[in-house]
């Protein structure tokens, strides 16, 4: 069986991609499915790149148990050869998407998504806003009950 595969993408990948990879990754390892899916995340942007998760995304995630599925990651920026091996590029915000549509090969094979239209919240219009800057923790529990929903009903929408 060929691995089914998921991209998230944020601006710099220190935040909201990271958290939603992880929660990705929680998931599938939960169902019992991790061995038949490739999660990873990107930025749209190199500003980060080769940096760990913003501590404060990553306190979130360690609050969450869920930090040791990113642990290692480093952010990259999105590159030519995702929009081929990966099945859903998903962005967070509508920024992230037009960043992504601008860079995406007429040829691709990928779909590309919004992760934040999964989230059965009407209060997140379909976006998954950025925690960046933010002093306020509050703002990164709020990105990882997001994508936590959003990612579960992703998954839940793959079911025959």
């Amino acid at each position: 069986m060929e691995k089914k595969s998921v991209l998230f993408l944020c601006f710099g990948n220190t935040c909201r991609s990271p958290i939603a990879e992880a929660c990705f990754k929680h998931l599938v390892a939960t169902r019992g499915v991790e061995k038949q899916w490739r999660v990873e995340s990107a930025g749209t942007s190199s500003i980060s790149a080769g940096d760990p998760p913003n501590p404060r995304g990553r306190s979130c995630m360690q609050s969450h148990d869920i930090y040791h599925y990113v642990e290692d990651c480093r952010s990259r920026k999105v590159k030519l050869q995702d929009f081929y091996e990966f099945n859903f590029i998903f962005a967070m915000d509508s920024s992230n998407m037009g960043n992504l549509k601008e860079l995406c090969p007429t040829d691709s094979t990928s779909k590309l998504l919004m992760l934040g239209s999964y989230d059965n919240d009407p209060s997140s219009n379909g976006v998954i806003d950025d925690p960046y800057g933010s002093p306020n923790p509050d703002e990164y529990e709020r990105v990882y009950d997001q994508c936590s929903r959003a990612c579960c009903r992703f998954m839940d929408s793959l079911r025959p």
